[in-house]
């Protein structure tokens, strides 16, 4: 597998402030939303403009999160995103409530928010770790489910994990027209990733092409937990079939830099290859995230 950037480029809103933490990326309406982790808000990217959209009402009176603030632990924290319905479905990460919601919005009307504690309890249970270690960074959509991807912490044995979710009563759940109908959690995926350079990785986010194989980015972070940020030492774009990794390619390093790639969506894709958004994020509220035009040939 071969990956080139074509461009790249800084995502700003139109008063010039930044995209931060920009998590996820998918279509919505005639353009892209890209999620930030640690904000109410979400960017409507289109022709290369950022307009503002309210994804969540403010939490405790805040609308941006930090630890220099003292407020990470009340950060949403929506850390994937898919398009479904004629709207986008954006989840949190999990391990506090205030990252156990997930949210639906359209065009053209509010969001949706869903409280879905008992579905990531169910998720925690399956995975086998406590609440308090989900880190579910990643989705795509396969058939009618939801393919939920769980980071891990790979450098201390903890290896990425994948769960299957029943899409259309997730969506119920979220949007309170399921008349109380229980989400499918099922069918747990463990995946050994490795980089170019034997670096352990575990996946950010994933995309399911049409033969029904997945691409997914993946990273190595020095952190001790799945909770706390660190330093990203090396990146990839990982091809997954089931839970077998069947080819790896090195993502490419903007200004020389390892990118913390977090969110993917896929713009084309044809026979034997295609073209991909990739969103990273600065891990700096004061520095624009970029998108990354990638193409892909396997």
């Amino acid at each position: 597998m071969q990956v080139d950037l074509v461009a790249t480029g800084l995502l700003r809103f139109t008063d010039g402030t930044p995209v931060r933490a920009a998590s996820a990326i998918a279509p919505y309406a005639d353009g892209w939303l890209v999620c930030q982790d640690d904000a109410t808000h979400a960017c409507w990217w289109h022709d290369d403009v950022g307009t503002p959209v309210r994804v969540l009402p403010a939490v405790e009176g805040h609308e941006v999160f930090s630890e220099v603030a003292g407020t990470k632990d009340l950060k949403p924290d929506l850390e994937a995103a898919v398009a479904v319905d004629s709207g986008v479905l954006l989840l949190g990460s999990g391990s506090t409530p205030a990252r156990m919601r997930a949210v639906w919005l359209a065009p053209g009307s509010g969001p949706d928010v869903g409280d879905l504690g008992a579905v990531y309890a169910r998720v925690a249970e399956l995975l086998a770790v406590p609440p308090d270690a989900l880190n579910l960074e990643g989705a795509c959509i396969v058939g009618d489910r939801l393919r939920w991807f769980q980071r891990g912490l790979p450098a201390a044995g903890v290896p990425t994990a994948s769960v299957d979710v029943g899409l259309r009563s997730l969506l119920d759940a979220v949007r309170g027209t399921g008349g109380g109908t229980s989400v499918e959690v099922a069918d747990v995926r463990r995946y050994v990733i490795e980089g170019p350079d034997g670096l352990p990785l575990a996946t950010t986010d994933a995309v399911a092409l049409p033969d029904g194989r997945i691409l997914a980015s993946a990273a190595a972070e020095d952190s001790p937990t799945t909770y706390d940020d660190g330093p990203v030492l090396g990146s990839a774009l990982v091809l997954l079939d089931s839970d077998q990794v069947v080819a790896t390619a090195g993502l490419p390093e903007p200004g020389g830099r390892v990118a913390k790639v977090e969110g993917l969506a896929l713009v084309a894709w044809g026979d034997g290859g295609g073209r991909l958004l990739a969103t990273v994020d600065a891990d700096d509220p004061d520095v624009p995230s970029s998108v990354l035009t990638l193409d892909v040939r396997l």
